[in-house]
């Protein structure tokens, strides 16, 4: 699995800890009990053969069923303790994870938590391959083997540089967006997707020259007036006296955050009693529509 992850014997060594020529003598031995050749060893590269391709993706699930077992026995112990993997989207981390720590270790105080910011495919994938018991993202979830638990809504703030025109409104219409260059984050983030849907409705124009990877960064540039943006309400930081964050009349565009696990995960006892806890913390109540 390391040579195959990091196609290099040296790399894929010091993944294992163990010394190269160490490793090299396991796979020649894997190759002589399997009775085929899983690597083809040149000076240049390591490269799978098209059966060692097939070997390693059933190493993977082998490894996967595995660390089950160790899941299995640890819950036994304890089921609403151990360690627990959770990933979460980029522009949801930094906002809700101060909210919601403090009540998950007072609620499961034998609960070892490990967390994983990604964008959603990334720890979609890792959620799916078994290498997370849990993830929040931007529901739907687009996988079907999922299952899922909203957690709250948030609305879009329409956000722009206290300068601007429409600064001094105290409500915006979708209309408003008319005419108006609006910054996004780049590709792979969920909320630029969920933007854009916003956005198609209006005449608006996107600036393609400036794509921000963080939340951060689009205040950054919407202070500087290079345009507007939509704020998700957990990120409104009311403290920058740069911005105006301007709601919507009416029902507003807006999100929902949710929680997902594997249909088949082991751990639903825990997942059950952690979404009833995230679903009743007050702040988490109050931004739902």
């Amino acid at each position: 699995m390391a040579v195959a992850e990091h196609n290099h014997f040296g790399r894929a060594a010091d993944a294992c800890f163990v010394s190269q020529p160490t490793l090299s003598t396991q796979l020649k031995k894997l190759e002589e009990t399997l009775d085929v050749v899983l690597v083809e060893r040149t000076n240049r590269a390591v490269m799978l053969t098209p059966v060692g391709a097939q070997i390693v993706a059933q190493a993977q699930r082998v490894l996967d069923e595995v660390k089950q077992l160790e899941h299995l026995a640890e819950q036994h112990k304890d089921p609403l303790g151990g360690d627990f993997r959770l990933g979460i989207i980029p522009t949801v981390a930094p906002y809700l994870l101060p909210i919601i720590l403090g009540p998950i270790r007072e609620a499961f105080p034998n609960l070892r938590i490990s967390l994983t910011e990604g964008q959603t495919a990334v720890v979609s994938a890792a959620l799916k391959a078994g290498d997370l018991d849990a993830v929040v993202l931007a529901l739907p979830a687009d996988e079907d083997s999922f299952e899922t638990a909203e957690l709250y809504v948030e609305q879009f703030f329409f956000t722009v540089g206290r300068d601007h025109p429409k600064a001094s409104k105290k409500q915006v219409l979708l209309t408003d967006l008319d005419g108006e260059e609006v910054l996004l984050l780049e590709d792979g983030h969920c909320l630029r997707d969920q933007a854009l849907e916003v956005c198609n409705t209006q005449n608006v124009v996107e600036n393609t020259n400036f794509r921000a990877t963080s939340i951060e960064t689009l205040r950054q540039m919407v202070a500087a007036n290079v345009g507007i943006t939509l704020i998700p309400e957990l990120a409104v930081d009311k403290q920058n006296k740069g911005l105006r964050y301007i709601p919507f009349k009416g029902t507003p565009p807006h999100r929902r955050v949710g929680l997902c696990w594997r249909g088949s995960s082991t751990r639903v006892e825990l997942l059950r009693q952690l979404t009833a806890v995230l679903t009743n913390i007050p702040k988490l109540e109050s931004s739902s529509l």
